[in-house]
């Protein structure tokens, strides 16, 4: 079969996961109705579930979603947790699972893109985003960079910001706080998303985060506002899949079933882009 091909878009149709015959670290379980254990980026959790539910009915096979920040996911795959495959919001953590061996190279699958997602006393528009993030009084929450890609996309449009302003990438790197996506950041209460939760419990007055998540924390706060991150600052997310070498047919297909236009259309659905 083909392998992926790295860090590139390949075409839905006809796209092959997985190696028959290849061995593997960890013992894949079999294929004849053992769960197949997905691990996913927590930005994905709505759709992953819809996408999972539906392959379920149609194939008979338990899909189990494991979802988090895809730093923390890589690193418990690393330490031996039997994930078959690994929805990273970011290409570079499925690369590092793949340069170790027993997974393969990562394609994107899908897409998404930064915004504030800020409090219903500031008044930024995409045009006064960046002096709004560098006023002292304004609070900037970000997620962890490194154990969550969405924090080191939130670092990199801050580096960009010297290009519109300068000094300005220093004082965002500065005054940013982590607030989640770290293995000992805060959980919301049961029932809460993280972001409409740590903005309506005033954590921060912004909060760069995936679009997807900023439109699901509106729906749960309504009063919060989004605001798009201006193209110079503007910083896309690559989300990378891979497949553990050796894995069983049924994770292979749900791979699979990932890129198949159905699946890609709840990813659109749900404020994804296509990959």
């Amino acid at each position: 079969m083909r392998r992926f091909r790295t860090g590139v878009a390949v075409p839905l149709a006809g796209m092959a996961l997985g190696l028959a015959g290849c061995g593997s670290a960890v013992k894949a379980p079999e294929a004849s109705g053992v769960p197949v254990p997905v691990y996913a980026a927590g930005s994905l959790r709505e759709a992953l579930t819809a996408i999972a539910a539906d392959h379920e009915a149609r194939t008979g096979r338990k899909i189990v979603l494991t979802f988090g920040a895809s730093g923390l996911l890589r690193e418990r795959i690393e330490q031996g947790e039997p994930a078959q495959v690994f929805a990273s919001a970011d290409t570079e953590h499925p690369r590092r699972l793949a340069a170790g061996g027993g997974w393969q190279a990562p394609v994107v699958f899908t897409r998404n893109a930064l915004c504030a997602l800020t409090t219903d006393r500031l008044h930024a528009t995409p045009g006064t985003l960046l002096a709004t993030l560098l006023r002292a009084d304004v609070r900037v929450g970000i997620s962890t960079p490194r154990s969550d890609p969405a924090g080191d996309y939130a670092w990199a449009l801050f580096g960009k910001a010297d290009a519109v302003q300068a000094g300005a990438t220093a004082a965002l790197r500065a005054k940013a706080k982590p607030l989640t996506g770290a293995a000992d950041s805060p959980r919301p209460p049961a029932g809460r998303g993280t972001y409409a939760w740590i903005m309506g419990e005033g954590q921060a007055d912004v909060f760069l985060t995936y679009c997807t998540n900023a439109v699901a924390a509106q729906k749960e706060v309504p009063r919060l506002k989004i605001v798009a991150v201006p193209d110079p600052l503007q910083v896309g997310a690559a989300y990378g899949l891979t497949v553990r070498v050796g894995a069983p047919a049924p994770a292979t297909d749900f791979a699979q079933a990932l890129l198949a236009p159905s699946a890609q259309a709840v990813l659109a659905r749900l404020g994804f882009s296509p990959p």
